[in-house]
């Protein structure tokens, strides 16, 4: 079972950037399908960004594509999420997860194929 660990959080202004590392531990002998999640307030869990096992490809939600960039260092078994022009929309929980039921060569985008979670970390955007 593979452990995840989110940080970066915090409170930005709107229009900044911000980046969250995912560093994964336990079975990292594999490297997993990764992707990122978020959940505002009274809102369900929405997917973000995805990102295949070896980093070529990636997806993202309509939302944030152009501002949001996945990537991985498999070698320290860590996930990026690089957040720019940040806006108050963007507040919530960030999650990183990892699929390690199945292979697949591309990004997974579906939370219902994932099954290990990070804590979560709170991204705060003002405006």
């Amino acid at each position: 079972q593979v452990q995840l660990v989110e940080s970066g959080g915090g409170l930005v202004q709107a229009g900044g950037p911000l980046r969250l590392p995912c560093t994964a531990s336990g079975r990292t002998s594999t490297n997993y399908p990764m992707g990122w999640f978020r959940q505002a307030p009274e809102k369900e869990r929405e997917f973000v960004a995805a990102i295949s096992w070896g980093g070529r490809w990636t997806d993202y939600t309509d939302s944030v594509k152009g501002r949001f960039a996945s990537s991985r260092d498999n070698a320290k078994n860590t996930v990026y999420l690089r957040m720019n022009g940040l806006n108050p929309e963007d507040t919530a929980v960030y999650y990183c997860a990892a699929v390690q039921q199945f292979q697949r060569s591309g990004p997974v985008t579906s939370q219902w194929d994932y099954d290990a979670w990070g804590q979560g970390t709170q991204v705060t955007v003002s405006s």
